[in-house]
């Protein structure tokens, strides 16, 4: 489920149409020169889930990080309960059961996003269920903020497990997309991600070497 670049070729991430070849599978990784600060990294096994959503809905006054390790180091997003609750409940929720441990970023494209969050690795994975908060119009997208990938055809603020990492100053979005919260700590770590996709592969955004997510441990502020 990729995101457009432009308000002129509107999205809707829907990665069904893309063969993103760097992600999925099991075995060794890196076709490039990794960075410094990044280690190498297997190919994610496929995982497969099938949840219910979560029962509860975290208060809106609760302050929640989540920190993301990966193998290019960690970076913790704030997450942003007080205007996002059903959003944050269900990453909360994916987080405390494991969903995020051993996945990868199966899509990355300098200068505009950094997008993971999928167990199947297929690009087209969620959860097993799907959640909805419409973003008001006011919703921007500019570095730093994390927010969830949306189907193709679902309605705006629907979400499962896939995320993306703007990179971009301002990734020139629709408010088509929930909103989890912003990087707090770590944007290094993120631009060092952002640095391991193909600039030949587009907006396909194929990675040039496995950035793999150890785990998401939530934790409060």
């Amino acid at each position: 489920m990729p995101i457009a670049r432009s308000l002129g070729t509107v999205l809707a991430m829907n990665l069904s149409a893309i063969a993103l070849t760097a992600c999925g599978g099991g075995g060794a990784s890196t076709s490039a020169p990794l960075p410094a600060g990044c280690q190498p990294a297997a190919k994610p096994k496929p995982k497969r889930v099938n949840l219910d959503p979560p029962t509860s809905t975290v208060a809106r006054s609760a302050k929640l990080d989540a920190v993301v390790s990966t193998s290019c180091g960690s970076f913790t997003i704030a997450l942003d309960a007080a205007a996002w609750p059903k959003t944050v409940s269900s990453f909360v929720h994916l987080a405390r059961k494991g969903v995020y441990d051993g996945t990868g970023f199966q899509r990355i494209v300098p200068g505009f996003v950094i997008q993971g969050g999928d167990p199947s690795e297929t690009g087209t994975g969620g959860p097993g269920y799907t959640v909805t908060e419409r973003p008001p119009p006011s919703t921007q997208y500019r570095r730093g903020t994390v927010a969830m990938v949306r189907a193709a055809v679902a309605p705006p603020g629907q979400s499962g497990s896939q995320f993306f990492v703007v990179v971009a100053p301002d990734a020139g979005l629709p408010p088509n997309y929930a909103v989890l919260g912003r990087v707090s700590a770590g944007q290094d770590v993120v631009n060092r991600i952002a640095s391991l996709g193909d600039p030949a592969s587009g907006d396909a955004g194929t990675p040039t070497a496995t950035v793999a997510i150890r785990s998401v441990a939530v934790r409060p502020r």
